[in-house]
């Protein structure tokens, strides 16, 4: 797909993972929920996760229309919040009101291993939108007996049929997102995308029939509909007003009404009108129509991001996850690092792609960071840290595209990490010093890089059909890797040092490439289970890309492994020749996307990264264990709260935070519970 979630890169030295969500484990349950005291900033820590609060720096300076067009813009992201769960798997909100019922009212005994095993089953279900683990996409099991829960339910009288309370604790529907074609990328998921018996193959199919207007302009099919099967022909169940989840979406948009009578700028009420026609009507064309207009809408101290947007959880690659991130400029940072957007084409001029793959002319590449002020749907409580828009190829090639960094995001990031596993897995004190020294920088930079640059490079080969298309289920992964190189190549350039975006490129190069291979080849895998596969493409992009290099470069050791003391370490000894190979596969990679060679596409991923070396595994896990910070983090929102004078009229808006993460999940579910159990 054409846009990055990127969702947490190396945030500083203590993260050590890029491109894509949180550090971290197996998604084994802990006994009891535990106190967070690793940051200021955290509110709770609980299985696998730790629950942040972010700050939003400069609200104060904002004026009161500008704090009021916030307030209205995050009124219409949580109204769709209970659309992302929804999507997630039909019986989420089934389920999650039922366990919601209970703690609300169970009056027994809450000291018992039991009720603290159930607790921490509700919160994770909280943090995931769901029954599976927002990571790895398997189901979590309850720690808790089903005789328990049968008790639990009969003593706060709160109905749950046996068929839906069963799948808590048996085998069916475990997986949300399955990418392991033998066992059928629909049939082996469970969410919920699609109806009761419709196969991927009939799907393919009736996408492939669906014909865009303009074929140069191609629509995304399938974009914001649930495919269904009724009397044996398959139609779609359209998101919109009238349509399914249409009680959300009429709440959505009349936040939206009120966000476009205080706009600050003509463009921002322009883009608006068409988002809320897209809603009301549910026509793709005015997606796209409102896409354009959004992109174009660069004025301004105040932005968001709405709609079904990201394609991660559908394993075709069609259908959008509801998400909605309200953001305001952070002019100085946005200011240091405009120089990217500026030198987009520079950049293109000089990557390794084949010529009749380089764009002749980049455009409308904009990156700010940005200052969090709200996020819902499948961007919370598990945020991304970088976000670029709009995933059309088309529109990003004719009219550019948004590029941004979550800056307050990644503070609370850093604010809340540590250093222990750093010094575990890294080879020498070089190599150290190295990443406590640029660790920082580098990843802000292959953040941008990989958004401002790498999302927008490169071309397809007139008449190929988009990713989606012909790279089917590799498609995600294939970009993400895309995108990675494209950053990794240029993180090793002297040409960021005559940007003036650091002092030293070589030692910020070198700082990225020991992270990118170090968390590529061991890291990231304390995120599995023993004896899993990697399915999630953000962790199947980085194997395939160090896996791939690592190879490559084997008959010149250009990255030495390393075992000392039964431990093993990743020694790169050749910077300038990885730089070259990252060159190599960028170029390979980019010629698969744009030939769109499925072959060849499957052949990288699934030989490079989807195994996972099991005794690699195991040593990584140990050498894991003895560190007690959570392996993924994600944050609670504060509450703009309207301040009112003695004759009713607005006179402020403040910032005021939950005092514990059940406290705000319980409150959105009651303020923003707009849809029925079943949809």
């Amino acid at each position: 797909m054409k846009r990055t979630k990127i969702t947490l890169l190396v945030l500083a030295t203590g993260l050590l993972f890029s491109c894509t969500v949180q550090p971290n484990s197996s998604g084994t349950a802990t006994p009891q929920e535990q106190t967070a005291t690793q940051g200021q900033n955290s509110i709770v820590r609980f299985a696998d996760i730790e629950v942040l609060r972010y700050d939003v720096p400069g609200w104060d300076n904002l004026t009161l229309k500008e704090k009021e067009y916030v307030y209205y813009l995050s009124q219409a992201g949580y109204s769709g919040r209970d659309i992302t769960a929804d999507q997630n798997y039909k019986n989420n909100l089934t389920i999650r009101r039922a366990l919601e019922h209970i703690y609300q009212n169970y009056s027994g005994n809450k000291t018992t291993a039991d009720w603290q095993n159930f607790e921490i089953y509700l919160k994770r279900i909280w943090f995931a939108n769901g029954i599976h683990h927002h990571y790895s996409n398997e189901k979590m099991k309850p720690a808790f007996s089903r005789a328990y829960f049968d008790q639990l339910l009969k003593e706060t009288n709160t109905p749950l049929t046996t068929t839906v309370a069963d799948v808590l604790f048996n085998d069916k529907d475990n997986k949300k997102v399955n990418l392991d074609l033998s066992k059928g990328l629909l049939e082996g998921s469970a969410v919920n995308f699609y109806g009761e018996g419709v196969t991927a193959d009939e799907a393919h199919a009736f996408y492939a029939n669906m014909k865009s207007p303009d074929p140069q302009r191609k629509l995304s099919t399938g974009l914001n509909a649930k495919l269904v099967k009724e009397n044996g022909k398959l139609k779609e169940k359209v998101w919109k007003s009238g349509g399914m989840y249409g009680a959300a979406i009429d709440r959505i948009t009349y936040w939206l009404e009120k966000a476009r009578t205080v706009t600050e700028n003509q463009k921002q009420a322009n883009a608006l009108a068409l988002l809320i026609r897209y809603y009301k009507t549910g026509d793709l064309k005015t997606w796209d129509d409102y896409n354009v207009a959004w992109v174009g809408a660069t004025e301004g101290n105040i932005d968001y991001i709405n709609g079904f947007i990201e394609v991660y959880s559908d394993p075709l690659g069609h259908k959008g996850s509801y998400e909605s991130i309200v953001q305001i400029k952070d002019f100085d940072m946005s200011k240091k690092m405009e120089v990217l957007s500026k030198q987009a084409q520079w950049f293109e001029d000089n990557t390794p792609l084949l010529p009749q793959h380089k764009k002749k002319n980049v455009v409308g590449v904009s990156y700010n960071t940005v200052i969090v002020a709200s996020e819902s749907g499948d961007a919370s409580p598990s945020t991304p840290i970088g976000v670029n828009l709009p995933n059309a190829d088309w529109i990003r090639a004719e009219h550019g595209s948004k590029s941004i960094s979550l800056g307050n995001i990644i503070d609370a990031y850093n604010k809340a990490g540590g250093s222990g596993r750093l010094k575990e897995f890294v080879n020498d004190d070089e190599e150290l010093r190295l990443a406590q020294k640029y660790g920082d920088l580098a990843g802000k930079l292959h953040t941008a890089l990989h958004e401002v640059i790498g999302h927008a490079s490169g071309q397809l080969n007139p008449g190929v059909g988009t990713p989606k298309e012909t790279l089917k289920s590799y498609a995600s992964t294939m970009e993400e890797g895309r995108a990675d190189l494209v950053g990794l190549y240029f993180l090793y350039n002297p040409k960021l040092q005559e940007l003036g975006l650091t002092d030293d490129w070589k030692g910020v190069g070198k700082a990225a490439y020991d992270n990118y291979i170090r968390n590529g080849l061991m890291m990231q895998l304390v995120r599995l289970d023993p004896g899993a596969d990697i399915e999630e493409s953000h962790m199947r992009n980085r194997q395939w890309v160090s896996a791939w290099v690592f190879e490559k470069g084997k008959k010149d050791n250009v990255i030495e492994k390393v075992i000392r003391k039964g431990k093993t370490y990743y020694n790169i000894t050749d910077y300038e020749k990885l730089h070259g190979f990252f060159g190599q596969l960028l170029r390979e990679t980019q010629r698969i996307k744009s030939e769109g060679d499925y072959n060849a596409a499957k052949n990288l991923v699934e030989n490079y990264g989807v195994k996972v070396d099991q005794a690699m595994h195991k040593e990584v896990l140990a050498r894991n264990a003895q560190y007690k910070e959570a392996p993924y983090r994600g944050f609670v929102n504060p509450y703009i709260t309207p301040v009112k004078n003695a004759g009713g009229q607005v006179t402020d808006y403040v910032l005021q935070y939950p005092r514990t993460f059940a406290e705000q999940m319980l409150r959105y579910s009651k303020e923003y519970g707009f849809l029925p159990d079943q949809n």
